[in-house]
């Protein structure tokens, strides 16, 4: 569901309504009337849908986390923000750049349209920028001939599965974070799609290695082996970008995480 687009066109029918009424109908009822009911409605809810539409548009936007492909980082349930303008400003509905601003950097955890499907969000971590050659072979991450390092911490504990990850700490550009690798899953990654820019993909039993294109993203989830991300389906390009997660607005089960991510 295009919730932008609801909310678009939610905004026209509502403003035409007040515009017909304030420049035209209102002048041809009598003095005493009472307005009709499409009017009151109209007037009330324009206002408000503007101001939501506006503000999620081109500030903040929030989204729920469906799945666990960025656990530790991000968890099932967890409802965050996103900032709408950090890597530019954007028409809604269309997604057109009109006011270039920053570029994403690694280690940004970013919501941006599904390739495959672009009427989907998904959020991942970026890992590769533009002319970046990223490795992803037995479990280690090097980008641009350099292994990234996973210093070992406490192992975590999963409650849905009952089941405990290894658990280690990574740095991705400025920012130092957690991930999940388990040691018994399989290195290899099946690529699911035919996606563009493949050739630029190499696959064989111990991971993948790609050059990521210009103008696109290479991205990874937390969860190692337990995401669908670029190792499978491609590279995100630059017109797909919605904005970045910066904040944890609240989860039903656990108010702790409230401001817990930044």
């Amino acid at each position: 569901m295009n919730f932008a687009l609801i909310l678009f066109l939610l905004v026209i029918a509502t403003g035409i309504g007040w515009c017909i009424d304030h420049f035209w109908a209102r002048k041809k009822r009598p003095a005493d009337a009472p307005d009709p009911w499409w009017v009151e409605y109209g007037g009330s809810f324009f206002p408000v849908i503007l101001a939501v539409f506006l503000l999620r548009s081109f500030l903040v936007e929030p989204f729920k986390i469906p799945s666990g492909s960025m656990i530790p980082t991000l968890l099932v349930g967890d409802f965050i923000l996103v900032n709408k303008f950090t890597y530019g400003i954007r028409l809604p509905v269309i997604n057109k750049k009109i006011i270039e601003m920053n570029t994403p950097q690694r280690g940004d955890v970013m919501v941006f349209r599904y390739p495959p499907d672009p009427s989907l969000d998904y959020i991942k971590r970026v890992v590769g920028l533009p002319g970046d050659k990223i490795v992803y072979r037995n479990k280690k991450l090097t980008i641009n001939g350099q292994e990234v390092v996973q210093k070992k911490v406490d192992d975590y504990f999963d409650r849905d599965r009952l089941f405990y990850t290894p658990r280690f700490m990574e740095t991705l550009g400025k920012v130092e974070h957690q991930i999940l690798v388990e040691a018994e899953a399989p290195s290899y990654v099946q690529q699911i799609f035919r996606f563009p820019h493949g050739d630029k993909c190499h696959y064989n039993s111990e991971g993948v290695s790609c050059e990521v294109p210009p103008g696109h993203y290479f991205m990874m989830g937390d969860n190692r082996d337990n995401s669908q991300d670029s190792r499978f389906w491609g590279f995100v390009p630059d017109e797909n970008l919605v904005g970045k997660a910066f904040f944890i607005w609240f989860n039903f089960g656990d108010l702790k995480r409230i401001g817990s991510f930044h």
